[in-house]
């Protein structure tokens, strides 16, 4: 910077995180359903940055979102503060429909208590014992993550209604909860050679990924599943 020359102003929406996080991904997509600009500030993996530790001081993780330099945390949070500050056309929850977005918002907290555990960046222990490399019953460890896909089948039916989408006929609250898992479980599936999400077993969810992944907030911020598979062998 040359004497004189000020500063160059710090974006008005910014996102703290890292291209791996399914967490982080959910942000982007949700910004990007709005069409908000937004700056990613990649973090390292292993340290954490003098920022995040100012933004999210109690549980130092990405993501942050940072709107006009106030921090919010917690991926689905910030997934609603999104909605509710950015207005339609595009809606994130259901609106004038507090039971149907309780439902969302239920099975949301359900896809972050089941699956996060198995399909994101905490998972080596599992994926070992899916590959057999360590101690552990490899088959229940399979079931596990079936069982929970399953369950997500019944809620795609319930909450689609023969659309597209958990969210109607465009993504919505649980396509982002889910959807940012996507490139990890296929990953999990081409490392531990199990089939997790196969048309066999979750037809619906197996056809509804297709249409996220492709879909334009989506395609540009989901991980490529060989990176993520060559991620991953640094991990395990």
């Amino acid at each position: 910077m040359q004497s004189g020359e000020k500063p160059a102003a710090a974006a008005e929406v910014r996102v703290l995180g890292s291209w791996a996080s399914p967490f982080v991904m959910r942000v982007m997509v949700a910004l990007r359903l709005k069409g908000v600009e937004y700056e990613l500030l990649q973090e390292t993996m292993g340290k954490k940055s003098e920022l995040l530790l100012a933004s999210n001081p109690v549980h130092k993780k990405i993501p942050v979102l940072l709107h006009r330099g106030k921090p919010i945390s917690e991926s689905l949070v910030i997934v609603q503060y999104v909605d509710e500050v950015w207005p339609p056309p595009a809606s994130i929850l259901p609106r004038d429909d507090p039971y149907a977005a309780a439902i969302h918002r239920f099975w949301g907290q359900y896809i972050d208590d089941m699956v996060s555990t198995l399909a994101s960046m905490q998972f080596p222990p599992r994926i070992r014992i899916l590959r057999g490399t360590v101690p552990g019953d490899k088959d229940e460890a399979s079931d596990e993550m079936t069982t929970a896909l399953l369950y997500l089948e019944e809620a795609f039916v319930e909450c689609s209604k023969g659309k597209q989408y958990f969210g109607d006929d465009s993504i919505g609250y649980l396509d982002i909860a889910l959807g940012s898992h996507l490139g990890w479980i296929r990953a999990v599936e081409r490392i531990a050679g199990v089939e997790l999400l196969g048309g066999a077993k979750v037809p619906n969810l197996a056809a509804w990924a297709d249409r996220f992944c492709g879909h334009p907030a989506v395609v540009d911020v989901m991980p490529d599943v060989d990176i993520l598979v060559e991620f991953t062998a640094k991990l395990i």
